[in-house]
């Protein structure tokens, strides 16, 4: 993970602005990287605290459940919460084989990727500008032993900065997933995100509305603790697939201290059902969107 602005090969692409001979390389690695990777999803919203992270761990949990082969690319380089989230303490090993990273396994089907993972200690701030975060991401892609997978989905940061304009670039036919919230607050930023993802001629594949809803554990009863309805309407409003809702649930909390996806968890509850309707919702609109894919980048 050595790249940065300083290099030769940026250098020289700085001054001809061509790519060098090195980033010419690394694209066709990219390029042969990601032609064994069926589906790309970019889950992401303008919003910090939505649950970008959750609703990623869990969808790739069930779509593994459900038999897919599926990695997870944690682009969150400041505040990477995937291993977490997954109980994963191990490190990334290197293929001796190969040359490449292996990435963290979870289970025979869910493989991860995050900057967690090579951090000596998980308490070090990581203090990058652009130009590493771009090299960086492009690695965990170039770099890693990803195989033949169903879906990648990549977990970003809050907003519209070099993370998301990167993961675009290096993965231009990747099927956006934006998450909001139902209150206004969240609803403002994430129009700007869908904004964004229209001038950069970016897939949108849909938009999951989480915390929609908090059912009491005790009763039953469903209390509007932040409204809801709020993400259906803004996927109406811009004409995009509104792919599901999640509500609030003590159950994810748990499972989330506990390094278990919520959707693993034997017991049922009202997030786990969430969770695994969006996977299947997902699953389905990533099938059916080849066609818009086509044409948008015809």
């Amino acid at each position: 993970m050595s790249s940065c602005s300083t290099c030769p090969s940026a250098k020289n692409k700085a001054e001809t602005g061509k790519p060098s001979a090195g980033m010419a390389i690394q694209d066709e690695i990219i390029s042969s990287t990601l032609g064994r990777i069926r589906y790309k999803l970019f889950i992401m919203s303008g919003k910090g605290g939505v649950g970008k992270s959750s609703v990623t761990v869990n969808t790739a949990a069930a779509l593994a459940a459900r038999g897919y082969k599926v990695g997870i690319l944690d682009v969150d380089i400041h505040g990477p919460s995937v291993p977490n989230l997954l109980g994963l303490r191990a490190g990334i090993e290197a293929d001796e084989r190969g040359g490449l990273l292996n990435p963290a396994k979870y289970n025979d089907n869910l493989f991860v990727i995050s900057m967690d993972s090579l951090l000596k200690d998980r308490d070090t701030a990581v203090l990058w500008r652009g130009p590493k975060k771009t090299a960086a991401i492009r690695q965990f892609v170039s770099d890693v032993n990803w195989g033949d997978l169903d879906f990648l989905l990549i977990d970003s940061p809050p907003g519209t900065g070099d993370e998301h304009m990167t993961v675009l670039k290096t993965i231009p036919d990747a099927l956006c997933v934006v998450v909001t919230t139902p209150q206004e607050i969240s609803l403002a930023d994430v129009r700007k995100a869908i904004n964004f993802l229209q001038y950069a001629q970016a897939n949108v594949l849909g938009v999951v509305e989480n915390m929609s809803g908090l059912y009491c554990p005790h009763c039953g009863g469903e209390i509007s603790l932040f409204k809801k309805g709020g993400g259906r309407e803004l996927a109406e409003k811009y004409g995009l697939t509104f792919l599901g809702a999640v509500p609030l649930d003590p159950a994810t909390v748990v499972a989330a201290d506990r390094g278990v996806p919520v959707v693993m968890l034997e017991e049922d509850s009202r997030a786990k059902q969430g969770f695994l309707e969006l996977a299947d919702n997902i699953a389905a609109a990533s099938e059916n969107s080849l066609e818009a894919v086509a044409s948008t980048h015809a």
